[in-house]
């Protein structure tokens, strides 16, 4: 009880709960610092949980029972009242093999596991959070629903795996939500997720929970032949466009940065028609994904599975691609596994220690850009990478990435001085995490995707820097 109380529980669903007390029968104990009162519902009977804390504990007592139930509890705030499932009710929504594969850099669907999802538990609808933060003390959701109060939904560590889960029923798409991380120091951070599906509009930082998609794809064809085809022995003729500046004929002109974007569903019909006049085959998004600053290109993102929100939402982007495809246009993306930005909000430093960047600013930070470097030997970090490129090809439907700032990979002493940089293991230059790392992505994404394109945006003529093992 101390421990969740002073907020550095790491499994609080041992505690919280419903369990088996011996010489007592069922107890079920509920955690709510600013609850008045507490109200237990269970077939058809109400039960008044007793505060046994000053601090917010509470609790309800059953004699004689054995056998666990179903209940909902009744959360009394003052004059508002907040009705619901037990959050520490629900066995965890990630599976061991899905923690296997996610600590050993192959899960090859995180996308469909880590970050927020609508879950549906025994018939209970709400949504389940999954984070990755081993060196953290304690990490919480926060949300509009919870006044943004990291005391309220502590999640529990999966083991050794590093990961952190919850199922927060009644929770719904487009709820607000972070995780609020407490360091071994004692620090409290708050944290966009690095796996949202979508946020919120700039100057807001928080993930938006996702509706689970109803978007109808009219692609089939287009997918059947691309998975057929071989790109390198077709005309291409390609547009590099960046949707934020692009202005084609029929789309409002953007006189302040305070006038709203287009939609990426206004953008399609502009844009393919275009695209069609002046006989390209592909275009050649510049990034996409979300990023903080609008005069940028976006080569800096917060978000590696979130379409930028300046132009609508994933749904809307899905239409993008979806009526390129109807047009005959190619959709490739530029992408940017090659560092982050440190913006506080992001996962730069995420759990107070350096967990997706390497820790020593020789190998962990990209001076030019003032930027981190993503570390390529971590498991977790390629699967978080490879998950992030599966994602677009996956879920969107793109035909390939254009990825960026590659010579930045390869090279350890890119852009560095004598004495900024670490050799490899065998005195050179060559950063062989990453290029193992780039023949992996290769690898799969050739395999799992066939008729897709990879392109480098490589500066020093690595060969083969963008095709899969198989071609030598």
């Amino acid at each position: 009880m101390q421990q969740v109380i002073a907020g550095i529980c790491r499994d609080p669903h041992a505690y919280l709960g419903m369990h088996n007390v011996e010489g007592v029968g069922v107890e079920v104990r509920v955690y709510d610092p600013t609850a008045d009162r507490i109200v237990l519902t269970a077939n058809g009977k109400t039960f008044e949980m007793e505060k046994i804390h000053p601090a917010g504990m509470f609790c309800v007592r059953f004699p004689r029972r054995k056998n666990h139930f179903n209940y909902t509890l009744e959360y009394h705030h003052g004059p508002d009242i907040f009705v619901s499932e037990d959050p520490y009710h629900f066995m965890p929504q990630i599976g061991e093999m899905d923690l296997y594969l996610f600590n050993q850099g192959e899960h090859r669907r995180v996308f469909d596991v880590m970050g927020a999802h609508v879950r549906r538990p025994g018939g209970v609808e709400g949504v389940g959070f999954t984070v990755w933060a081993p060196n953290a003390e304690r990490v919480s959701v926060v949300g509009s629903f919870n006044c943004w109060d990291g005391r309220r939904h502590p999640m529990r560590l999966m083991g050794n795996s590093g990961i952190w889960e919850l199922f927060i029923p009644g929770l719904r798409p487009g709820d607000l939500y972070k995780y609020e991380i407490r360091t071994k120091n004692g620090d409290l951070l708050t944290k966009l997720d690095p796996y949202a599906q979508q946020t919120e509009l700039r100057p807001g930082n928080a993930g938006i929970v996702p509706q689970d998609s109803e978007f109808i794809w009219h692609d089939r064809k287009w997918l059947e032949k691309r998975s057929c085809s071989n790109v390198q022995e077709q005309p291409l003729n390609i547009y590099e466009v960046h949707l934020g500046s692009w202005g084609g004929p029929g789309l409002p002109e953007r006189k302040s940065p305070d006038d709203p974007f287009p939609n990426y569903r206004e953008i399609a019909h502009a844009l393919a028609d275009y695209v069609l006049k002046m006989g390209y085959t592909h275009v050649e998004l510049l990034p996409i994904c979300e990023h903080p600053l609008d005069q940028s290109w976006g080569y800096q993102v917060t978000g590696f599975y979130a379409p930028t929100s300046r132009f609508g939402t994933p749904e809307d982007f899905a239409y993008f691609v979806d009526h390129m495809h109807k047009n005959g246009i190619g959709v490739i993306l530029d992408w940017v596994p090659a560092h982050f930005p440190k913006d506080a909000f992001c996962f730069g430093r995420f759990d107070g220690t350096a967990l997706y960047e390497h820790a020593d600013p020789r190998q962990g930070e990209q001076l030019d850009w003032g930027t981190y470097v993503f570390n390529y030997g971590r498991a977790e970090v390629r699967s978080f990478l490879l998950g992030s490129a599966f994602y677009w090809l996956d879920k969107f439907h793109v035909d390939g990435l254009r990825v960026d700032a590659v010579a930045s990979m390869l090279y350890l002493d890119y852009s560095r001085k004598q004495g900024e940089w670490i050799p490899n293991k065998y005195g050179g230059n060559e950063n062989l995490e990453a290029i193992a790392f780039l023949k992996h992505l290769n690898e799969l994404t050739h395999k799992l995707y066939p008729g897709i394109m990879m392109v480098a945006e490589e500066s020093t003529s690595w060969p083969g820097v963008s095709k899969p093992l198989y071609c030598g």
